[in-house]
């Protein structure tokens, strides 16, 4: 590793540890107030939080977020009691019905479906314990994956917001692999640790190469630039605290 690339992830790896130290606040998943405080709500409702994550696909993210209060609108309840009550055929008259919840409601009804069955049947009706008495990240991740609809990405994701955002405690954190957002791939490339045509194995596994012991640790600092500075346009790298060790931002203040 060359010693541009030490500055690179040692500046990354600070701001990453110095947001992870920080104790649990809020976490504004949709800045709807109501729908925050329900997915926020892992003592009464860790259901929410799970099926949300379930529904995180094919839409904007704060749209996928927002349907368990959508659904809980319309039901009236989201006591997983009251939502294993509900057949198929239920579920999506209530994501459908009087306009879609999700733009693939059909499918995204099936999955929601599933996920409370699963709960009810593996979980005793209690998704917590899919994260409870410190579990390895490996089961975390296994355990979301078991979920229908749950790939890669949205296990690792989930992983990674209850020990980053809920503070949960795990006993490792090696399984909690970086995820392929647009603005960590574009932070990621502009600071040349992937090349411009890098695939989102290739990002999972330098972010392994990088901090083996926790890899999803970038997802912090890198989304953060990427949403604040390192813009798809005009980048504002004069703000940035990365413009010193950066090769796009040295080019552009450069020029």
């Amino acid at each position: 590793m060359g010693k541009m690339e030490e500055a690179i992830k040692n500046r990354l790896l600070r701001r990453d540890e110095e947001l992870l130290s920080q104790p649990y606040t809020k976490i504004h998943f949709t800045n709807h107030p109501a729908s925050d405080d329900l997915l926020n709500d892992l003592a009464n409702y860790p259901h929410a939080f799970v099926i949300a994550c379930l529904m995180d696909r094919q839409v904007r993210a704060e749209r996928a977020w927002l349907i368990p209060y959508q659904f809980k609108q319309r039901l009236g309840s989201f006591e997983i009691a009251d939502l294993q009550k509900l057949s198929l055929e239920e579920v999506t008259r209530l994501m459908s019905t009087p306009t879609p919840l999700h733009r693939i409601w059909d499918v995204m009804a099936g999955v929601f479906f599933l996920a409370v069955q699963q709960i009810t049947q593996r979980y005793s009706g209690d998704a917590s314990t899919i994260w409870s008495s410190n579990p390895s990240s490996a089961a975390i991740v296994r355990r979301f994956l078991q979920f229908h609809g749950a790939g890669i990405k949205i296990a690792t994701m989930a992983a990674n917001i209850l020990v980053r955002g809920f503070k949960i405690p795990v006993s490792d954190k090696i399984s909690i692999d970086i995820s392929p957002d647009v603005h960590v791939r574009r932070v990621f490339k502009r600071l040349e640790l992937i090349e411009e045509s890098a695939s989102n194995e290739e990002l999972v596994y330098r972010a392994r190469e990088l901090n083996p012991t926790y890899p999803g640790i970038f997802d912090m600092a890198a989304w953060e630039i990427g949403r604040e500075w390192c813009r798809p346009n005009m980048p504002i790298c004069s703000l940035c605290y990365m413009n010193d060790c950066c090769p796009t931002a040295k080019k552009l203040l450069r020029g």
